[in-house]
């Protein structure tokens, strides 16, 4: 008997277009997880730490566990190139219900209440130069609503984005290798301006390791408070997979473009913080909002505010171009499994993309911005989307029992111990984050179990097929 060639199945003569490089690929990957994260959580994790070196050592932690995380994916998305990812790995390791649990949450809130999020940072930074967008409101007399402009604009862009992905992977994969470009050549910018045009009068990198308390509590502790916002700038780095079912060589490519992109961050993001450092003192980076533009303030004075407004503005339009593009996979391949709505498993016939289903993303998305909800629903779920990559970590150790002979082109470096200690984290992570946050943590576990009376629902509607990739 042959050996099989994978899991799944594709069909390159009907349903979604192979279209996409490896180039484009590690784009998405890049330009999924540098969004807005970069330039507002140094803040916070300077007044956690205080010290420059736990500062550095807690991005490089971050950054090699997602490093972690995407070597698992890797040989996972090696075996099953299908479009949609996580689901289709979650319904091949675990079965329909985790699978669509999984889907659910990230429709509801988790991906398109990050394109809201997203949007409305790119709305606001665009504010920077049209100052009318942040006083715009409408009084309904009863109640008034804030920010009108803001979100129009912001829902603008969820529009425009979702149209440029309608009429093709190959246009929206263009438009993401361009302002993934322009926001890793702005960043650099600004990096390099930090060390060829700043001083650092003293402070250089001081204290580094000094040994004092962190706001009266331990050291584990505060590097775990601290490590949640890293995690949270380095998140969607496994948002390639999704496009599975339409990048060439898929098993071959989506491994590379894992690693390759979450590399590729890890150095940006620890060069940039080691710029901040540079021309502030981590005391100032601790009280300061927006530390990348008092940085550039420092040597361009009232200019640098606009650059790194520019600056957002590329990076956040770039991460809701690649969350846009990706996620609706997700939604196409659970309707393709009668596990979601029938006409979301469309395919237009001209362009070969999910078209419906971008649509659907887009209206959902647009109206978690018009209601102001998107901040509050993301930040109940985060958790969730932690106890997911757990899952999906620890998929891999029941993919190697359950198929031993399936071919990888790709194993996993280090396994077991890469692999488990992904998993060891990401527990950790679920489990702090209920324990410090138990509110929060009890709503988004709401949000997730609402799931179950609609996948019975759907369930009960038909007979799921076994999914076959972007057939």
């Amino acid at each position: 008997m042959a050996e099989p060639k994978g899991l799944v199945s594709r069909d390159e003569t009907k349903g979604l277009a192979q279209r996409i490089g490896l180039p484009t690929a590690i784009a998405v990957v890049i330009g999924s997880v540098i969004g807005s994260g970069i330039f507002l959580v140094p803040q916070k994790i300077a007044m956690t730490l205080g010290d420059a070196g736990w500062i550095i050592a807690v991005w490089i932690f971050g950054g090699l566990l997602s490093l972690a995380g995407a070597l698992t994916n890797a040989e996972v998305a090696g075996m099953i190139p299908a479009a949609g990812g996580q689901y289709v790995y979650f319904r091949e390791i675990y079965g329909d219900f985790p699978a669509f649990l999984y889907g659910w949450t990230t429709f509801i809130v988790y991906q398109t209440g990050s394109i809201a999020a997203i949007a409305v940072a790119f709305a606001k930074y665009l504010g920077f130069f049209f100052p009318g967008l942040n006083k715009l409101q409408i009084d309904f007399g009863l109640f008034v609503m804030p920010e009108v402009g803001i979100k129009l604009v912001a829902i603008g862009a969820i529009a425009f984005v979702a149209g440029v992905n309608y009429f093709g992977v190959q246009f929206g994969g263009f438009v993401q290798r361009l302002f993934t470009s322009l926001k890793v050549l702005a960043i650099a910018g600004i990096v390099l301006a930090c060390f060829v045009f700043g001083t650092h009068t003293g402070h250089l990198y001081t204290p580094f390791f000094s040994g004092k308390s962190f706001q009266g509590t331990s050291l584990l502790s505060a590097f775990g408070i601290a490590l949640v916002a890293v995690l949270w700038a380095y998140d969607g780095w496994n948002s390639v997979t999704y496009l599975s079912g339409e990048v060439k060589d898929a098993q071959r490519n989506i491994p590379i473009a894992l690693v390759a992109g979450t590399a590729v961050v890890i150095i940006i993001y620890v060069i940039t913080n080691l710029a901040y450092m540079y021309v502030l003192p981590v005391s100032q980076i601790a009280h300061s909002k927006l530390v990348a533009a008092d940085a550039i303030s420092l040597f361009f004075g009232t200019n640098g505010a606009a650059l790194i407004a520019i600056t957002v503005m590329l990076s956040t339009f770039g991460t809701v171009n690649a969350t846009t593009m990706t996620t609706a996979r997700v939604y196409f391949a659970m309707a393709k499994d009668k596990l979601f709505f029938k006409g979301i498993s469309r395919v237009h016939p001209k362009y070969r993309t999910p078209h419906v289903s971008l649509i659907v993303q887009g209206i959902w998305a647009s109206l978690l911005t018009l209601t102001g909800t998107y901040d509050q629903l993301f930040t109940y779920v985060i958790f969730a989307s932690w106890l997911f990559y757990a899952l999906g970590a620890f998929g891999i150790f029941v993919l190697r029992k359950k198929r031993p002979d399936a071919v990888r082109p790709y194993r996993t470096i280090g396994y077991p111990v890469v692999p488990m200690a992904f998993v060891v984290v990401a527990t950790w992570f679920v489990y702090n984050t209920i324990v410090t946050d138990p509110r929060d943590s009890l709503f988004g576990l709401g949000l997730v179990l609402v799931g179950i009376p609609a996948y019975i629902f759907w369930k009960r509607s038909g007979t799921p097929k076994p999914t076959t990739g972007d057939a």
